[in-house]
């Protein structure tokens, strides 16, 4: 008898146990907000100025070599132009005239893709660009005298100007890194990522810009021009003859940095 009741306390403990175990549950939802992020970081001078008071300056032009540092960092798809702006449409503005000078044919209409621009590091992400040039990745142009107009070439490094500067310039014209259209469809666009982890100022979110303004002699800005190689000089946009009259001309550059779209 005694063996009986051992057998039936042990069998006791073990269906206790077996339901022995407790578990409350409580839940936490996590959610995570990627934001989208463009970033232009621009070492320059508040003002890049251009002194023409030697008449070589006028035959060679005057170049300002670094005046610019880009630098992208961008958690999407991005595109980056310059665009020349002014008060005054296509034309710079005039800030001062020195009237006693220049004569009858002097004119102050003076193109704003009369300056140029010259990049370090190409475009890389302009896979269906229409333009002649995609960047101002060329060599700025040699100009030999006497300069037959148009010059052959003009506007290889004539600043896109547009009085929409947000408005993002066509396909055919050109851009520092990207171009118009839509990553996802076709490549166009750089990804996303930093000079800061994507190779420092060899990578294609870094870029060096130099100016170049050249008058030529007499002042009718023989390289200025359109993407489509149409001059904008003072002949062809006025009339043969014409030239820069003296003054103080200012104009505005701005570096947009944008979604691709």
């Amino acid at each position: 008898m005694k063996k009986i009741i051992l057998l039936i306390s042990i069998l006791s403990i073990i269906t206790i146990s077996s339901y022995a175990q407790l578990i409350d549950e409580k839940n936490v939802t996590v959610t995570m907000d990627l934001q989208p992020i463009l970033q232009l970081n621009m070492s320059t001078p508040d003002q890049v100025d251009f002194v023409f008071d030697e008449i070589p300056e006028y035959y060679g032009g005057i170049t300002k070599y670094a005046g610019t540092v880009l630098k992208v960092s961008a958690s999407v798809s991005w595109d980056l132009y310059a665009v020349g702006t002014s008060q005054n449409g296509n034309f710079w503005d005039v800030q001062m005239e020195y009237n006693s000078t220049g004569g009858g044919n002097a004119i102050n209409e003076l193109p704003l893709s009369a300056l140029e621009l010259r990049q370090y590091g190409a475009n890389n992400y302009a896979p269906t660009a229409t333009g002649t040039y995609v960047d101002y990745s060329t060599p700025f142009q040699t100009v030999t005298y006497p300069v037959v107009i148009p010059l052959a070439g003009a506007g290889q490094n004539s600043i896109y100007h547009s009085a929409n500067p947000y408005t993002a310039p066509a396909v055919d014209e050109k851009y520092i890194q990207g171009q118009k259209g839509t990553a996802i469809l076709v490549g166009e666009g750089a990804p996303g990522g930093s000079y800061l982890t994507e190779g420092g100022n060899t990578s294609d979110y870094y870029f060096t810009i130099d100016y170049r303004i050249l008058p030529g002699l007499p002042a009718i800005f023989p390289c200025a021009g359109l993407n489509d190689n149409t001059s904008e000089d003072i002949v062809t946009a006025n009339a043969a003859g014409n030239y820069a009259a003296p003054g103080v001309y200012s104009m505005n550059v701005k570096y947009v940095l944008l979604e691709d779209q």
